[in-house]
């Protein structure tokens, strides 16, 4: 994916971002995330039924990062079963850190593959996925 076409799928996330604004419903984990050396804090509410994604929604003050790769996350893993989640934000966690992983798992989160050049942006990118992983593993931790 040509550079160009990254920076216009970041853009339109990040203006136009899916599923941002929270809702009063207990059917929803709710997480709250932020980011010590910026002013990123996202707070992220996730349904599961039945080991699956079905809605995730999100608020917060983030920056251009933060704030599309949330919503490319929200995207992405919507629909996908707890096992799925976890395949992928392996697979996004070794883009950012710069190791071998699989292109076509990321489907649009692929567009954070460079940005390991810019080292202070990789919490920004890295935010919404370590809390959505925190979801994950608060539900494994209760089906144990």
């Amino acid at each position: 994916m040509d550079s160009s076409l990254k920076r216009s799928i970041i853009l339109e996330h990040y203006q136009n971002p899916v599923n941002k604004g929270l809702i009063e419903n207990n059917q929803y984990i709710n997480i709250n995330m932020n980011n010590q050396s910026c002013i990123d804090e996202i707070d992220l509410m996730v349904k599961v039924e039945d080991g699956i994604i079905k809605d995730i929604k999100f608020d917060g003050e983030a920056c251009a990062i933060c704030t599309s790769s949330t919503s490319i996350m929200i995207d992405t893993l919507i629909g996908k079963t707890l096992k799925e989640v976890e395949k992928i934000y392996e697979n996004f966690d070794k883009m950012i850190d710069e190791q071998e992983y699989d292109k076509e798992i990321l489907k649009q989160a692929i567009v954070y593959e460079d940005i390991a050049k810019q080292p202070n942006r990789k919490k920004c990118a890295l935010l919404p996925w370590w809390g959505i992983k925190k979801v994950v593993d608060k539900l494994n931790e209760t089906s144990n």
